[in-house]
């Protein structure tokens, strides 16, 4: 049998606490069951990990990861508005491909705001600033501001936030999908006046200096 590396080992276990955290919370996430769900001894985890607070910090970047995966796989040359239901529509379809991660996400924001402070948002910030540079890529040369940039972020982290919430409570495939389409309506609508406004203003400013 190969010998499976220390590195290969410490994704195996990352994995591992996300399916035990979501089933158990952070605090019944022992390094025990940790190890069990990764079908490894015990001892392994330790000789990974000094402390479940190293192997918790991990799990942290690997969720800030994730989310920061789902925000660049987009089409370069797309629009924002083509881009921003494409965020949107692939972090839903993570989620219910992927109930667990959605639980243990939830989980280690309110764990890391708990134990040490700033970390909690720090996730959600690292997260809203993928976001935000996949945008501002797609916007190009198109004349939007950074504060339009922020509110569609903000949308997007806010609706998808609570599709998450809603998953999880019911874990309903079927309601998900509706639920799905009623949010890139929602996100559809949103789009349309927010970046409707911010072109007339651009049209306006430009007519303003043309003028002088």
């Amino acid at each position: 049998m190969p010998r499976i590396s220390a590195a290969q080992r410490r994704q195996d276990f990352v994995r591992a606490a996300v399916e035990v955290i979501a089933t158990h919370g952070i605090d019944g996430a022992t390094t025990r069951r940790i190890a069990e769900q990764a079908k490894a001894n015990l001892a392994m985890v330790h000789y990974c990990y000094d402390s479940k607070e190293d192997l918790f910090a991990d799990v942290y970047e690997f969720v800030v990861g994730k989310f920061r995966d789902l925000t660049a796989a987009v089409d370069p040359q797309a629009t924002v508005e083509q881009t921003a239901h494409k965020m949107l529509r692939d972090t839903m379809e993570y989620y219910v491909e992927s109930p667990s991660f959605a639980v243990s996400a939830l989980e280690l924001i309110n764990w890391a705001r708990r134990q040490h402070g700033s970390r909690g948002i720090e996730l959600f910030d690292k997260a809203l600033e993928g976001v935000r540079a996949t945008l501002r890529a797609a916007a190009g040369e198109r004349p939007i501001d950074d504060e339009t940039i922020d509110a569609i972020a903000s949308a997007i982290a806010f609706v998808a936030d609570g599709f998450a919430v809603s998953w999880i409570t019911y874990g309903d495939r079927a309601l998900a999908e509706k639920q799905m389409e009623i949010a890139d309506s929602l996100l559809d609508s949103w789009l349309t006046a927010r970046l409707g406004a911010t072109n007339q203003r651009a049209t306006k400013r430009r007519r303003t200096a043309a003028s002088r």
